[in-house]
């Protein structure tokens, strides 16, 4: 009886040529590695970067008041971006400073603000071109 069944079995391994029992072989090596190496690189409900926040609060189009200057500049603090995290305390540092100046020409803040919106460029996040006048000390 068995006899009837043994030509519909597959065949063993060691009856397969080199070249099919290595290809079988490293297929069943690699298969498992690729899977776990594309399973690993999914990450789902991985949270954004908190510098990208702190360029979107910027480059929304009404006025940014002057009290959440410390929280823009916590997101940018805690950036794990090196140049998000310091042109972006660097512009929030300096607008928070502005806020008590009285002579200023703006000059600093453009340059600042261009150091900053090439950074948030760099990252996927273009900030609005900087208005005429955002120095921070009106209310």
């Amino acid at each position: 009886m068995f006899d009837r069944l043994a030509p519909h079995w597959p065949l063993p391994i060691t009856n397969l040529s080199t070249r099919a029992r290595r290809g079988t072989i490293g297929v069943a090596i690699v298969t498992p590695l690729l899977l776990i190496g594309a399973l690993s690189s999914v990450h789902t409900g991985t949270p954004p970067d908190s510098g990208l926040a702190g360029c979107a609060a910027l480059s929304i189009t009404r006025h940014v008041t002057a009290a959440a200057y410390p929280k823009i500049r916590a997101q940018f603090a805690g950036s794990g971006w090196t140049d998000l995290r310091t042109a972006g305390t660097a512009y929030t540092d300096l607008l928070t400073q502005l806020r008590t100046a009285r002579d200023t020409d703006g000059y600093e803040t453009v340059w600042f603000y261009q150091r900053l919106s090439s950074a948030c460029a760099r990252h996927g996040r273009a900030l609005s071109p900087a208005p005429d006048k955002q120095l921070p000390n009106q209310p």
